[in-house]
């Protein structure tokens, strides 16, 4: 299996209309073949310290978003051919609505499983 981890810093204003945009694009992904899996994640929590972590507390859940959201995309396909055939068609279709949304170019990391 190929994977892609993907970070998006998302403009706070702009919220709503990436979320929307998520969930099409998901849908989109999930139908081409050799998608195994699609998932957003918005971050809604962060560690204390790392000494909390060791006693086993609870993540702090965020009250607000400074200057921006954070996404993280996690795309699990069969091969690297797959990824990079999706991904053309991907960009083709929803690329200049997903740049009104950002702040930065995302973070991308790519590998195959280990585990």
């Amino acid at each position: 299996m190929f994977n892609e981890i993907c970070l998006y810093e998302a403009k706070i204003d702009k919220q709503s209309e990436i979320e929307e945009l998520m969930k099409e694009v998901a849908e989109f992904y999930k139908k081409q073949e050799g998608v195994i899996d699609v998932r957003y994640i918005k971050r809604t929590h962060r560690q204390k310290d790392f000494n909390a972590v060791k006693k086993g507390e609870n993540p702090i859940r965020l009250t607000r978003n400074i200057g921006k959201v954070t996404y993280v995309l996690y795309w699990v396909v069969d091969n690297e051919e797959t990824h990079a055939r999706v991904s053309k068609i991907g960009i083709e279709k929803f690329y200049k609505r997903w740049t009104r949304c950002l702040i930065t170019m995302p973070k991308i990391i790519l590998g195959e499983n280990i585990v």
